[in-house]
This record gives C-alpha cells, sequence and structure tokens, in this order.
C-alpha cells in the first residue's frame, strides 16, 4: 500500500537502538495501530506483545522468526509475521524501509 487516508499520525517519534530504528505510529478511525519506520544497517532483537506482520517496503535484511533455525533473507520487498509474546532477531544489510501492522486476537 503506497498511502493511508483517513488517519491520525502521532508525532512523537518510536526511537529504538540508539537512533538506528525509528518509526511514526498511524493510527486508524478504527483504533488498529501500524507503525512506518526505517532500521539502520545492525543487528536488532525485539520483542512483540501482539501479533505482528512486518511489510518491508525496500532494503536487505535477514530475519530469525521464533523457533526458526534458518534465517529468512528479504531483500527489496518481502513479508514475514511474528506471533505474540515471543522474540526475533533482524540483520540489516541496507536501510530497511517497514510497515509493522499490530494484530489483536
Amino acid at each position: 500500500m503506497s498511502s493511508f487516508e483517513n488517519v491520525t499520525v502521532l508525532t512523537k517519534a518510536n526511537v529504538y537502538f540508539d537512533g538506528k530504528v525509528t518509526s511514526r505510529t498511524v493510527v486508524f478511525a478504527d483504533g488498529t495501530k501500524k507503525t512506518l519506520g526505517i532500521l539502520l544497517p545492525g543487528e536488532y532483537e525485539f520483542g512483540t506483545d501482539t501479533k505482528e506482520i512486518m511489510e518491508i517496503q525496500a532494503g536487505e535484511l535477514k530475519v530469525l522468526l521464533p523457533g526458526a533455525t534458518e534465517w529468512t533473507i528479504i531483500s527489496g520487498q518481502g513479508e514475514f509475521t511474528v506471533p505474540a509474546n515471543t522474540k526475533f532477531k533482524l540483520e540489516v544489510s541496507k536501510v530497511s524501509d517497514y510497515i509493522c501492522s499490530y494484530i489483536s486476537e
């Protein structure tokens, strides 16, 4: 998706890992949330509270999902889903642009 309509954008940035990962929160009319962000090259581990769908819009990275023994490579665009209450790892080799959707189940 290239744009969202009828949303509220929270102006305060979400900043992680000394500014190497940043995002802004977008709130939809139905109350659902997404974040739009940038990942700079580096290695990161994130935890989830809810199920998350990560849509990579551009960049290069590897993701190690919970329970996986092999890394998934994304070059350009791609998507992966992370279950709630788990951790996942990222190795970002090129600046990556992402959309993260938070799914309540």
